[in-house]
């Protein structure tokens, strides 16, 4: 096996996850474990992350929205993933509360991490989403959103901003909150079958 510390979780990290995500710490171990499988480095790269997403996504094209989520999370911007940072990517895109999730999905859509998001950003992460959506169930969208642009016009409608203008963090969330399309809109929820 080698040594054992590099194996086993640090009880810090440990407690760190369980206070800032749902898994419980059983799940949070054999996650460990696969990732310690998975990535011997203990680091996950771009295309290791866009792996392991796309399996999430059997139907569609993942590669550019897992690009965007990797560099949301790549909170140190070294270009890599260690467990904590990818563990809190797989609860932030799963369950997570309202207000850290939407922090979260601002940063998702704040492409070159200025602290504002753009109409041109929003258009490009639903482009992004759009590839998520598998193509029978692009069929089915409503008529002011069945194409990424009209998706990215109908959202930042909400904001009521012109297409020149920029959002902050509070302006975003806020819209997001008020609005129940809005928060449909930020992410791609399969159709529940």
């Amino acid at each position: 096996m080698g040594n054992t510390t590099s194996s086993a979780l640090s009880k810090e990290i440990l407690d760190d996850l369980k206070l800032s995500t749902k898994f419980t710490e059983g799940e949070i171990c054999q996650w460990y474990e696969n990732f310690q499988k998975q990535c011997p480095t203990g680091r996950i790269t771009p295309e290791e992350f866009e792996q392991i997403y796309s399996r999430f996504f059997p139907d569609s094209d993942a590669k550019s929205y897992a690009g965007h989520v990797f560099r949301s999370f790549d909170t140190n911007d070294d270009g890599t993933l260690d467990f904590k940072e990818y563990i809190i990517a797989l609860h932030m895109t799963s369950t997570g509360k309202t207000t850290r999730k939407l922090e979260w999905a601002f940063s998702l859509f704040d492409v070159d991490k200025n602290g504002y998001i753009n109409k041109t950003e929003v258009t490009e992460i639903c482009q992004a989403i759009f590839k998520l959506i598998p193509k029978e169930e692009q069929s089915k969208l409503p008529e002011d959103e069945n194409t990424p642009e009209k998706r990215a016009n109908k959202l930042w409608s909400y904001f009521e901003k012109k297409d020149n203008e920029r959002l902050a963090e509070g302006e975003f969330i806020k819209g997001v909150i008020e609005n129940e399309n809005a928060m449909r809109l930020i992410h791609y929820e399969p159709l529940k079958q």
